[in-house]
């Protein structure tokens, strides 16, 4: 078997033997959202509220050294597939590059499988509910993926209510492999969350253990939200991005999520100080804030909804779930943030269509620099929590554990029981990247040291222990030392030119083997 047996039964003695029958097997929720920053959650050092996601952190784990790939295609791929997204042919987005190049066809290939593959022969009902974003094309849906039951849309996110269909008219939701019309009062969150609930209790009525793959569009732009949800925040953010992010920092300093040597990035060079922007237009920006808080406000609210559901029917304290963000937050728009929808329709309705803009997202990304799209620690820093009753008995603990999303599939692979395939259907599936988190379930050691590499749109950066190699403009590198510069302020590349080397040595060796061009 592939996965490391003996440290599934040092660590987790509650888990099952082989030969132990499928139901007595832990349930598995992975809960993606998108474009969350590293400092959205309370627990994460928001001021949003958040109390379903803070009690489940506090019950379980926090990392806080836990990686994306930068951008919502590749994160989904990585996760899904336990590969580096180039490997799974989604290292850009869903753009075909053609077949001379393989890392980039926009979709996920027959050389992978996915969680669902490889759970489902392992006695898992796969389901799946939310935003696919990895193939839409004849064999590509979830359902030809693994996947018993979906429910969702196979393109990005873009949409929270049935009106906004009229500017997005290509997001097309569908029931398994047939097109749907979503129902009249359609708040995506909402129906996500509502969609995956039926799935589980139909899957615990047939007494089988269930993985079930929630990927949110929230808190992803446009600015969409419920009246109710928005009018939570008013005047929260009347203070502005500088105040709100100083406070951010404070709090992560003191709930320990961050290095106690942390140093706040300066504000980004792009943004203002609040106190140069006129009025009126402080007015519109803090409002801006408001509706993102309520988006990420409802993504709570479900969560909570989805574990009372749970507890109702007796299987929270078997179940594993696992929530990530799949990149930074987007500061696209640019200062201040675009608006595109329909002329004088209110921010945060559906027929608006607008962002928060990078000073917000500067915010979000606390203490970090940089956003969604860079591989700086803003950009590719993920808050993540791990909770199971049954299989974490540290609670509240934050492990300094470097982990990423390729981590995912062999955590699952290690929590079903189950086999990693070499083989399916003639073709031969690549070895999956990442590492067991198991053992840090259970140790608050950091780990070994390991290897860690990105790429995306020519964005680059490579981790080893605690220095990190990054590239962005006209291919000049930069290199820092995490443990003494969590924030990547100092730049070290003209001090330690051999050591960057082999940083850049080591990232063309990943980058050929991975099929990402250079």
């Amino acid at each position: 078997m592939m996965k490391n047996l003996f440290a599934t039964i040092l660590f987790l003695p509650l888990l099952v033997s082989s030969d132990a029958s499928a139901e007595d097997k832990p349930n598995i929720i992975v809960i993606l959202v998108d474009d969350m920053g590293f400092s959205d959650l309370g627990c994460y050092g928001s001021e949003i509220e958040t109390p379903n996601l803070d009690q489940l952190a506090g019950n379980g784990l926090r990392f806080m050294n836990f990686y994306n790939t930068a951008r919502c295609c590749p994160t989904r791929a990585s996760l899904l597939t336990g590969l580096y997204p180039h490997q799974a042919g989604v290292g850009a987005m869903t753009k075909d590059e053609g077949e001379d190049q393989p890392g980039y066809r926009g979709h996920l290939n027959r050389n992978c499988v996915t969680l669902a593959e490889a759970l489902k022969p392992a006695g898992y009902t796969t389901l799946m509910s939310g935003k696919w974003h990895v193939g839409d094309g004849e064999g590509m849906k979830p359902v030809d993926r693994g996947f018993d039951h979906s429910w969702g849309v196979l393109h990005g996110g873009g949409i929270y209510f049935k009106a906004t269909l009229k500017l997005k008219p290509e997001r097309v939701f569908y029931h398994n492999a047939k097109p749907i019309e979503p129902p009249d009062d359609l708040y995506v969150t909402d129906d996500f969350t509502d969609q995956a609930i039926g799935f589980v209790d139909e899957a615990v009525k047939e007494k089988k253990p269930f993985f079930l793959y929630l990927a949110h569009i929230a808190p992803h732009w446009p600015l969409q939200a419920k009246p109710q949800d928005i009018a939570k925040y008013k005047g929260r953010y009347d203070a502005g991005w500088d105040v709100v992010r100083e406070k951010r920092f404070a709090k992560q300093k003191q709930l320990g999520v961050i290095p106690e040597n942390t140093v706040m990035s300066p504000r980004d060079p792009a943004a203002k100080p609040w106190s140069e922007m006129p009025e009126e237009k402080q007015k519109d920006l803090a409002h801006r804030m408001e509706i993102y808080a309520a988006q990420i406000d409802c993504i709570d609210q479900n969560v909570g909804k989805l574990v009372g559901k749970l507890k109702d029917l007796g299987q929270l304290d078997n179940t594993l779930i696992l929530f990530v963000s799949d990149n930074g937050c987007s500061a696209e728009g640019g200062p201040g943030g675009f608006d595109q929808g329909q002329k004088d329709a209110p921010i945060g309705t559906g027929l608006s269509y607008s962002s928060a803009g990078l000073e917000w997202a500067n915010v979000s990304d606390t203490p970090y620099r940089d956003f969604k799209m860079f591989t700086h620690e803003g950009g590719i820093a993920s808050p993540f929590i791990a909770h199971w009753p049954a299989g974490i008995t540290s609670k509240g603990e934050i492990r300094k554990t470097v982990g990423h999303v390729i981590d995912v599939m062999p955590t699952l692979l290690d929590v079903a029981d189950a086999d990693y395939p070499k083989q399916v259907a003639g073709k031969e599936i690549k070895p999956y990247e990442g590492v067991s988190l198991i053992s840090s379930f259970k140790s608050g050691t950091a780990g070994p040291e390991r290897v860690l590499c990105w790429e995306h749109f020519g964005k680059k950066a490579v981790r080893r222990g605690d220095w990190k190699a990054v590239s962005g403009e006209k291919n000049k590198w930069h290199l820092y030392h995490l443990k003494d510069d969590p924030s990547e302020l100092i730049d070290l590349a003209e001090k330690e030119p051999v050591k960057l080397g082999e940083f850049e040595d080591l990232w063309q060796a990943w980058a050929k083997r991975c099929d990402v061009l250079k």
